[in-house]
C-alpha cells in the first residue's frame, strides 16, 4: 500500500516594507512569522482554531526552529507558503513549510519542532483525531537540537532587555524574536563578519528554545564565530539572574 501523504495546506505572501532590512532583503525572522502564522491556517482550516484548543485546554509550545534561505526574497516580491506535519511522536510534532517565489523557485524553508502542552503546560499525547485529518508519519527524526558546548574566552558578551513591543498575545517572547535576536547578537559581535554572515544566500539558522524570557527580563547574550569557520557563529542567550540558557542557536551557511 502506498503510504498517505502529509495533508497540505498553502496560502500567499506579499513582502512588505517594514519585513525587510537595509539591503531590501526579507528578514529571517519573518519566515519564522510566516510559519506560525500559516500553521494556525491549516489548523483553523481543517476544525481545530484557536477556541477549539481553549475548549480541550491544549497549546502548541516552539521547542526548536530551524530556517532556512536559499534564495533572495525582496520588498514586494509575491510568495507562496506550503506547509505539512512532516512527523510526529507521542507529544510533539514537526512542520516544514517551504517558500516559493512567482516562477515556483524555492527560497526558503522553515522547520518548527512544536510540543503540545496541557491545561498545567505539560507535555500531552497528541489527540487521535489529528491522525486522519494530517495524516503524518511516525517521525524517523529526534527533537532538533543545538550542541553549543563551552564558549571560548574571547566570545562577545552583551545584556539587553526584553522590550514591551516583543510580546505576543500569550504575554510571552514570541520565538520569532529569537532569531532578530540572533542576529543583533551575530552582527554586535562580528561587524563586518557579521552581517556578512547574517545576509549570506543561503543560509541556516538553528535554533533550540530552552526556557522563555519574561515580559522586561534582563537577557545575557554570549556569541562566537567558530575557530575553524569564522562564516559559522554561535550564540547562546540565557537568564542572568540564574544562568541558565534561554536559546541555543546557530548561524551557518548553508
Amino acid at each position: 500500500m502506498t503510504a498517505r501523504e502529509p495533508d497540505a495546506c498553502s496560502a500567499p505572501f506579499r513582502v512588505r516594507f517594514d519585513e525587510a532590512g537595509p539591503d531590501g532583503q526579507l528578514r529571517t525572522s519573518v519566515l519564522s512569522r510566516y510559519a506560525q502564522d500559516l500553521a494556525w491556517y491549516h489548523s483553523a482550516s481543517r476544525g481545530f482554531d484557536r477556541d477549539w484548543y481553549r475548549e480541550h485546554g491544549l497549546a502548541w509550545l516552539v521547542r526548536a526552529a530551524e530556517i532556512a534561505v536559499t534564495g533572495p526574497v525582496r520588498v514586494g516580491d509575491e510568495l507562496t507558503g506550503t506547509t505539512r506535519v512532516v512527523g510526529w511522536r507521542r507529544v510533539w510534532a514537526r512542520r516544514r513549510t517551504e517558500f516559493v517565489d512567482a516562477v515556483g523557485t524555492l527560497v526558503a524553508w522553515v522547520h518548527i519542532d512544536w510540543v503540545l502542552l496541557d491545561a498545567r503546560g505539560a507535555p500531552t499525547r497528541i489527540p487521535g483525531e489529528f491522525e486522519p485529518v494530517f495524516g503524518a508519519p511516525a517521525a524517523s527524526f529526534p527533537l532538533a537540537r543545538v550542541d553549543l558546548g563551552e564558549a571560548p574566552a574571547t566570545a562577545a558578551r552583551a545584556r539587553f532587555t526584553v522590550r514591551p513591543q516583543e510580546l505576543d498575545p500569550m504575554d510571552h517572547v514570541n520565538n520569532a524574536v529569537y532569531a532578530d535576536w540572533l542576529e543583533e547578537q551575530v552582527l554586535a559581535a562580528g561587524s563586518a563578519a557579521g552581517a556578512a554572515a547574517i545576509r549570506a544566500i543561503p543560509r541556516l539558522a538553528r535554533l533550540e528554545y530552552a526556557r522563555a524570557a519574561e515580559p522586561g527580563a534582563a537577557v545575557d547574550g554570549t556569541t562566537w564565530p567558530d575557530p575553524e569557520a569564522p562564516d559559522r557563529w554561535s550564540c547562546r542567550l540565557s537568564d542572568p539572574g540564574t544562568g541558565s540558557d534561554l536559546l541555543r542557536a546557530r548561524l551557518e551557511p548553508l
